[in-house]
C-alpha cells in the first residue's frame, strides 16, 4: 500500500511540475498588444512616435472601405507596442547565441539601456528601456532566440507584426543576395505562421553613399521576401520620393552646434512623420493585405 502510495504521489508530482514547466513559458500580468512594430534604433532616435500615431488611428490614416472596416475589427482591442532595439536586424532576433543574439540582450554598458519603447508596453514615461528587463521584454532565453522567446505560448501574440529593418544588415544584403535569402528563410521560421505580418525597409540617409548601400540591399531583401518569405507583406522604405525627401535634405537630420548635420543615419521625428505621409498608401495596402486573413471576431 505504501509503494502504491508513493507511485500516485509521485505521478501526481509528475503532473504538477510539467503543468510548472510549461506555466513558465508565461510572463505574469502581460497580455499581449494586437499590433507589434519592431525595429532598429531608428524607432528610438526618431520614428517611435509617428510608427505610435499612425497605428494607433489607422481608420483616419487608411480610410478604409466598408469591407477593409471589417477587416480592422479583428483587430480587437488595437493596442499597440512599439520596440526599436539599437544596431539590430532580423538575424538579431533569429540568432539562440553570439553576437547577433547580443545585439538584442546584451546590457549597454555606459547607459545601462539599449532600446527604446512606445504604446501598450511603455508605462514609465521614459522612451528608454534594456531588453530582458521588465515583463514586457522578456526576449533573452537561454538557447532561444529573441523571436522564440517572444512567440512562445502564452506571451507575445500579435494580431499584426511589423518589422521595420534595413541599416544595420545594408552591407550584409548588398554584398550577398544569398544572405538576404537566408535571413529571410530563417526568419520564417521563427515567426508563427497565424500571424500576419509586414516587412518594411527603414526611410533614407542623409548621403548618397548610405543611401546607394541601403538601395542595393533593398533590392535584395525584397528578392528574398518574393521567393521565400511571402506570406509577409513587404513595403519599400527607400523610393524614388522617399529618396528625394531625405537624401541631402538637413531638415530631416539631427545638426551639430555649427549647423551640420551630426547623424547622417537616423532621420528625425518631422523626417518620420513625412515617411508616413509619403508611404501611407503602401503602409495601409500591405495591413489590410494582412488583417484580411485573421478570423472574423465570433459573435454571441
Amino acid at each position: 500500500m505504501r509503494k502504491l502510495k508513493r507511485v500516485v504521489l509521485g505521478v501526481v508530482l509528475g503532473i504538477w511540475a510539467l503543468g510548472a514547466a510549461a506555466g513558465d513559458t508565461k510572463v505574469a500580468g502581460f497580455d499581449s498588444p494586437e499590433i507589434v512594430i519592431l525595429g532598429d534604433s531608428q524607432i528610438p532616435f526618431g520614428s517611435g512616435p509617428a510608427f505610435l500615431e499612425f497605428f494607433t488611428d489607422l481608420k483616419s490614416h487608411c480610410a478604409p472601405n466598408q469591407e477593409q472596416e471589417t477587416y480592422l475589427e479583428r483587430l480587437g482591442a488595437k493596442r499597440v507596442a512599439v520596440i526599436g532595439v539599437r544596431s539590430t536586424s532580423i538575424h538579431s532576433w533569429t540568432a539562440r547565441s553570439g553576437k547577433a543574439k547580443e545585439a538584442v540582450c546584451k546590457v549597454d554598458p555606459k547607459w545601462k539601456v539599449n532600446a527604446g519603447t512606445y504604446g501598450y508596453v511603455n508605462t514609465t514615461g521614459n522612451k528608454y528601456v534594456q531588453i530582458g528587463r521588465g515583463k514586457a521584454y522578456q526576449f533573452c532565453e537561454p538557447g532561444q532566440s529573441p523571436f522564440e522567446a517572444m512567440f512562445r505560448d502564452g506571451y507575445y501574440a500579435p494580431k499584426l507584426f511589423l518589422m521595420s529593418f534595413l541599416g544595420n544588415s545594408a552591407r550584409r544584403w548588398a554584398e550577398s543576395k544569398e544572405q538576404a535569402k537566408a535571413d529571410v528563410e530563417e526568419m520564417m521560421r521563427h515567426i508563427p505562421e497565424d500571424v500576419p505580418c509586414i516587412f518594411m525597409t527603414t526611410a533614407p540617409a542623409y548621403s548618397k553613399k548610405i543611401v546607394d548601400l541601403r538601395l542595393k540591399a533593398q533590392e535584395n531583401i525584397q528578392a528574398a521576401f518574393e521567393e521565400t518569405g511571402n506570406r509577409c507583406s513587404f513595403v519599400r522604405g527607400a523610393t524614388e520620393e522617399t529618396v528625394e525627401a531625405y537624401q541631402g535634405n538637413m531638415e530631416f537630420f539631427r545638426l551639430n552646434k555649427k549647423g551640420r548635420v551630426k547623424d547622417p543615419y537616423h532621420p528625425n521625428q518631422a523626417a518620420a512623420e513625412n515617411f508616413f505621409a509619403l508611404e501611407m498608401g503602401n503602409i495601409c495596402s500591405a495591413i489590410f493585405e494582412q488583417i484580411s486573413t485573421l478570423p472574423e471576431p465570433q459573435t454571441h
